[in-house]
């Protein structure tokens, strides 16, 4: 009976750590904080899925649910891949095929009670596909407080007032349908230039968030004093990808400059999420070919930033 008991509270426990959108309820931004209905900080933890168009196999509900219940997830990244990916599944070739792949892992998000981001994922301007789908996804998932919208993943030359007429664009296309789920800007340089958008934000929306992404073994103390500067100047900044390799995506772990930017991100209260839930050979793919459609992946299925990753997830979403 004691054992019933211990496992009940701790399948409790569990389930407390991961169920957040009942117990927080549609996100908004305070000042430069993330905060749930009631105005209380929330740090959102979790992975990205890898481009749709590569690794569409991982883009199913029960993955969302392993990853929720294994990895303690409290969100995903669904990553729309648009113009790179396999023939026949860009949303440029084929955009019913992206939908999809998008929709099954943002209905499995609300299924399970967590959190999910709408990824554009691509580094150029589409502005009227952009527009479109967001349109669509807007008027399907409004009425959910589950969701955030990623309108640009990462912008690569464009510059930021390119960018920010984008986004506008978007933004707009988005609140006409949803008044009020958060929307994440990306901004030049692949989310590196976040002093831009500091000294010249967009105007006139509430619950926007501008996108950071650092990969550990590259990017170092330098961003983390460029986006402390871009906190400082009242600006909302969301880490929507980073692991601890180099930005290529590939060679070694720094674990060091890893647990620097997790201490770093811990003490600011920012939400960050992990690159990316795929089997490529490369250290940012968390995932060995090994590892099923489905979830229920073994340590022999993982790579070590996902053993790292998960641990982390495990340890850090337990507490909150």
């Amino acid at each position: 009976m004691k054992k019933i008991k211990i496992l009940a509270l701790s399948l409790l426990m569990a389930s407390a750590a991961t169920a957040q959108v009942k117990e927080h309820g549609k996100l908004r931004v305070q000042g430069t904080q993330l905060t749930d209905s009631h105005g209380k900080p929330v740090v959102l933890r979790g992975m990205s899925f890898g481009w749709s168009s590569f690794w569409p196999r991982f883009y199913n509900a029960k993955t969302v649910k392993w990853l929720k219940d294994d990895w303690n997830v409290n969100v995903l990244r669904a990553a729309a891949g648009i113009e790179v990916g396999d023939k026949g599944k860009t949303y440029r070739d084929n955009p019913e095929f992206v939908k999809k792949c998008v929709t099954n892992v943002v209905d499995g998000a609300i299924k399970n009670n967590i959190y999910v981001i709408i990824d554009w994922h691509s580094h150029n301007i589409n502005l009227e596909d952009a527009k479109a789908f967001f349109d669509e996804m807007s008027k399907k998932y409004a009425k959910y407080p589950n969701i955030v919208y990623e309108v640009f993943n990462e912008p690569d030359e464009e510059t930021w007032p390119e960018v920010k007429a984008y986004a506008e664009e978007v933004i707009k296309a988005i609140r006409k349908n949803d008044p009020d789920n958060i929307i994440l800007v990306g901004c030049p340089h692949w989310d590196q230039d976040i002093n831009l958008p500091a000294a010249d934000p967009i105007k006139g929306y509430s619950n926007l968030m501008y996108t950071v992404h650092f990969y550990a073994a590259t990017h170092k103390q330098y961003l983390r004093d460029r986006t402390d500067a871009a906190l400082k100047a009242g600006l909302p900044v969301f880490i929507s990808e980073s692991a601890g390799m180099e930005a290529t995506g590939d060679g070694p772990l720094d674990k060091a400059e890893w647990q620097n930017w997790i201490d770093w991100m811990e003490a600011r209260k920012l939400s960050w999420i992990t690159w990316s839930v795929s089997d490529k050979d490369e250290t940012c793919s968390v995932l060995y070919p090994s590892a099923g459609s489905e979830g229920k992946w073994k340590d022999k299925d993982l790579k070590e930033s996902g053993r790292m990753a998960r641990a982390y997830l495990k340890k850090l979403n337990e507490k909150h």
